[in-house]
């Protein structure tokens, strides 16, 4: 068994962008956990699968993402989730809610994968640069100057992203484009 995740990853400057912040965590706080993945925004949590059977995992995302559209994506500013994370945040968009919601009830649908509680929460699209290991004393001191920093900008989605886990970090697996992004 492995771990996975299905996610959004923005454009090449916005990452670079997020690494380079976290880079500054990492610096300032010694806080590397986020430095352990790509910038994404999570639509689907980690969740074990089995090795044997992860083309069928692709190919059943591949059947999914194909059916989707691309969809835009909007940063605007900072925010966080006391007492540990601060994140780049990402504008709720609609396209971006049905996205998720769709993605989960087809994982749950044809894959068996079902996460109870992300069941229950709201969700908060984000990309986090900081998170369980900046300690709470920490936080108190980054986050005054973070909910201050402006950061604005906009990508498009095109694609969904499987992530495995290696036993350090999280690496990219496959990727799956959208309709509109097919050539």
């Amino acid at each position: 068994m492995n771990r996975f995740f299905i996610a959004l990853l923005p454009s090449q400057d916005i990452q670079k962008y997020a690494n380079d912040i976290k880079q500054y965590f990492a610096d300032k706080y010694a806080c590397v956990c986020a430095k352990k993945s790509p910038p994404h925004i999570t639509l689907q949590p980690p969740f074990e699968w089995a090795d044997t059977s992860v083309s069928s995992l692709e190919t059943s995302l591949q059947a999914f993402a194909i059916q989707r559209q691309s969809i835009p994506i909007t940063f605007n500013g900072f925010a966080a989730f006391p007492p540990r994370v601060i994140y780049i945040d990402v504008v709720k968009s609609q396209a971006l809610l049905t996205l998720k919601t769709d993605l989960m009830t087809y994982a749950e649908t044809n894959l068996g994968i079902i996460d109870q509680v992300e069941k229950t929460r709201p969700f908060v699209p984000h990309l986090t640069v900081a998170f369980r290991d900046l300690t709470k004393q920490n936080f108190r001191i980054a986050w005054p100057e973070f909910v201050q920093r402006q950061f604005y900008a906009e990508c498009t989605a095109t694609h969904l992203t499987l992530l495995f886990h290696d036993g350090k970090c999280w690496n990219i697996k496959s990727e799956f484009p959208f309709l509109s992004s097919v050539k």
